[in-house]
């Protein structure tokens, strides 16, 4: 019975995070692009502030897994950082922290591009 309210939470999280997402995509025009870097950087800025931390712990991947979940993977490497090496780690933390999302994304996307057989409309 844990294990289905694990999931359930986690189903949950996710669902509202992207219903979030869907509302903003229908009932406004503000562009997709732009709504994934709105929910990077509020993921950024939540984390900051100490509020999407406590979310992940709700929700584990149902929080980490959307683009939100970016922002946070990125505000808790600077800070990890900051604490860790000092002023640099604002320009380190970062990017070693989301180092092997960033791969995998390139790699796969050019993996994408080499089986795909694109076309002009």
């Amino acid at each position: 019975m844990d294990i289905f309210l694990e999931y359930l939470k986690v189903f949950i999280t996710g669902g509202v995070i992207c219903s979030i997402g869907q509302i903003l995509i229908d009932k406004t025009k503000i562009t997709p692009a732009r709504i994934l870097v709105l929910f990077v950087t509020l993921g950024t800025i939540l984390t900051a502030i100490g509020v999407y931390g406590p979310l992940v712990d709700f929700g584990g991947a149902g929080a980490t897994v959307p683009i939100s979940g970016f922002g946070y993977c990125l505000g808790n490497g600077v800070i990890q950082e900051v604490d860790s090496i000092g002023f640099l780690g604002i320009f380190l933390g970062g990017v070693k922290a989301t180092a092997a999302g960033i791969a995998a994304a390139v790699t796969f996307g050019f993996i994408a591009s080499l089986v795909a057989k694109p076309t002009i409309k």
